[in-house]
């Protein structure tokens, strides 16, 4: 919800920062990450967890789909709720691939697998529901122009 200021300019419900301090080059340097509520400290992230192992240290393209992923289902979530039929539980898994184009990088498609128990609901409307809730995920939404977002949906 955007509220507007008493200047008549509009303004943001919420804000949220993180800060990245990285260290070195590339492919021998290192950072760690923080968000703002302090939820994440010195997160370890450095290039060998987004382009060969994990081996404890996060990405980008982890941080996005987990991001992409929490949007997603309190988005579901609200719109289950709206039409009548609150989930008893919501499962996303979202994946982000990092590919090679050219000499740089980039980020062509998000999956989302989603499972959902909803009493009273069937697995059309439940596709249905999961599709357009993606059309309201503000990630989704960041998104949409720039990366594929594919969407599978199963009611359980």
């Amino acid at each position: 919800m955007l509220t507007i200021n008493r200047m008549g300019t509009l303004m943001a419900l919420t804000e949220r920062t993180a800060e990245m301090h990285w260290n070195g080059t590339l492919a021998r340097g290192d950072g760690t990450l923080r968000a703002g509520s302090e939820a994440v400290t010195d997160l370890p992230i450095g290039w060998a967890s987004r382009s060969d192992r994990a081996d404890g240290k996060s990405s980008p393209e982890e941080l996005l789909a987990a991001a992409h992923a929490s949007c997603y289902a309190m988005a579901l979530s609200l719109l289950l709720t709206r039409d009548g039929t609150p989930p008893e539980s919501i499962d996303v898994k979202a994946k982000c691939s990092l590919e090679e184009a050219g000499d740089w990088y980039t980020i062509k498609a998000l999956d989302l697998e989603v499972r959902g128990a909803v009493p009273d609901l069937d697995a059309d409307a439940f596709e249905r529901a999961a599709l357009e809730a993606d059309q309201h995920c503000p990630i989704s939404n960041a998104v949409r122009d720039n990366v594929e977002v594919r969407v599978s949906a199963t009611l359980v």
